[in-house]
Formats: structure tokens, sequence, C-alpha cells
């Protein structure tokens, strides 16, 4: 059974979310309407409550997906999207999160959402070029004309956090955390404890890595952003194997796969943590689902961050210009 919990501000959702994009964007295929409606309504009818998307998923074929499925659902369930990218042609040539557009990508985001009010709006990159205040000012205002519910941000560092925090309260941070990228523990979790704030870790699996289902000899289509990722390079990869086998090695001892352990372990961390794994196939849904019944007591997870202190990740997470767009 898949519990609920609270990220700032008092927003309930389901401990597990589905991340949306990969349905729509990122990873080579776009997948057909149908399949993916009738795997958001299972994921509904495993307890899952929250669903990601963004206006640059596609561009905007993500958000009409996930508007149409939810839909008959939308007073039960949370919807989380994202604005702060420019978008010409069909591709997005850069960040924008001036008023203006922000303004512009809400009253879009809500056609194709099909609701009265967004959940949960991140701003999906932190744009150098616009005063966060200015950024937390518009939410606010738009939360006052009832446009949007919560704000939210993503990938974010501590000084953005806190001067967007002291203007309108922030729900949630969205920024990559798992056994593979553990970087947000060193800042970042304590300030978001500090203020109360949520935290949502996208690629929880650390993109399909940490499910046990890529090895030395896999390659990633032209499509899949993957192939543009350092650490997914041949000889990273390599490296980087001793990671699989670990979380493989403790799944075997809890009778369990290794997604679902590396979906407890976040879970363990704090209880203001939801992770969104992502997924397009129903029978991965149901095991990401099933990490909600795998417990983690005190001393295993003190064995399994020993054991992950002893192994060096090797590879940059980004391609150089999506991390240009990291603010820390």
């Amino acid at each position: 059974m898949i519990l609920k919990r609270k990220l700032g501000q008092g927003l309930e959702v389901s401990e597990i979310g589905l991340g949306c994009m990969g349905m729509s964007f990122g990873y080579g295929e776009v997948h057909d309407v149908k399949p993916m409606s009738e795997l958001i309504h299972k994921a509904i009818d495993l307890g899952i409550t929250f669903f990601d998307t963004a206006e640059v998923y596609g561009p905007y074929i993500n958000e009409e997906l996930v508007g149409q499925a939810l839909k008959p659902f939308k007073n039960k369930i949370v919807i989380a999207t994202k604005f702060g990218f420019d978008i010409k042609d069909g591709k997005s040539v850069g960040l924008n999160s001036r008023p203006e557009q922000i303004r512009k990508v809400a009253e879009a985001s809500l056609k194709r959402l099909q609701v009265d009010a967004i959940d949960l709006f991140y701003q999906h990159r932190v744009d150098p070029q616009v005063p966060i205040e200015d950024v937390a000012g518009t939410i606010k205002d738009l939360i006052k004309e009832g446009k949007v519910k919560h704000f939210g941000l993503s990938e974010a560092g501590v000084e953005i956090i806190r001067r967007a925090h002291t203007v309108q309260p922030v729900t949630a941070l969205q920024s990559e955390y798992s056994m593979f990228w553990r970087e947000p523990e060193e800042k970042i979790l304590p300030v978001l404890e500090e203020l109360g704030i949520g935290f949502v870790p996208f690629s929880p699996l650390g993109k399909g890595f940490l499910t046990g289902k890529i090895d030395t000899s896999t390659s990633f289509g032209q499509n899949d952003f993957r192939a543009t990722v350092p650490r997914f390079s041949e000889e990273n990869l390599k490296k980087n194997m001793k990671l699989v086998d670990l979380v493989k090695q403790f799944a075997l001892q809890k009778n369990c796969e290794p997604s679902q352990i590396a979906l407890a372990w976040i879970l363990a961390q704090k209880p203001w943590i939801v992770p969104i794994p992502g997924t397009t196939k129903i029978n991965r849904l149901i095991e990401n689902a099933g990490a909600s019944n795998v417990s983690l007591l005190p001393d295993d997870l003190q064995k399994i961050n020993q054991a992950l202190s002893n192994i060096e990740i090797v590879g940059e997470r980004y391609a150089p210009a999506s991390q240009k767009m990291i603010n820390r």
C-alpha cells in the first residue's frame, strides 16, 4: 500500500509519484496515448496520486496526455508542471522566466491539463537573467488569482531557495537525487528541512541505471538523452557498475528488486521526500510502487551507506550544455 506524505505548505501526495516525461520526451520514443493513459490509470489504482509533467516535455504533448488521462480524477490527484523555457518551432531555445512568460505558460498549461488551477508550478531551471524575487512574486500573484496552488523550484541552489521562500513560501524543490547522485545531501537537504520545504527527487533510479537492466553492453539510441550523459559513456559505465552490483546484492538480501531497494533507500532518508520514478511499462510501474512495502531498518541503512561510501561514481550527470543550467 502506498502511503501519503506531506510536502511543504501541507501539500499531501502519495509517497511515490509518477514522472511522466519519458512517455513523450527524452528517451528516444513518443509513446501512443492509449497505452500511456492506461498506465496512468493503473498508477491511480495502485494508490499513486502525484503526477509530474512540464510544458517542455514534447513540447506540450506530455501535458496534453497527462491532462486527458487524469481529467476524470482531477479532484483526487495532484499534477505538477513547470515553466521556465522559451519554446520556438517546437524546440527549447533557452531559459525564460520573465513574469509575462510565466503568466503565458500558466494559461496554456491550465488549458492543456484541463484543470482550474495548477497544483504545483515549478520553475524548471533558474533563469540568471530574472531575479528570483520577480519569479516568486509572479507565482504569488497567480496563487492569489486562484490559477496556481503551490510554488516549486527545480535544480535551485541554497541562495535561490532562501530568496524565493521569503517572497512566496516554496512547497517543493525538485532535483536529481539517488544512490547515483547524492550531492543534495551536503547543502540542499539541510536547508529544505530548516525551511519546511518538501523534496521531490527526479531520476531516483539513476535514469534507469539502478534497475539493474543496464549493463556494459547497453547502447543508447540517438534520440535517447543518456547517449550524451558522461556517466553513461562506455568507459564510465564499466566503472559505475560497482554501484549496480551493490544494489543487486542488497535486493537479494531483502528478496525484492534492485529498483525497490533504490526507492526504499530514498524514502528512508526523510519523511518529506517523495521520489517520482518514471516508466512507460506497467510491470515497472507495479515494481516501483512495491517499494512502499520494502522496509529498510536502521541497520540496513547503515550497511548500505557504508558500502556506498566506498564506491566512486565516475562522470558528470549531464552533457555540458545542460550542466550549465544547474544553479548551485
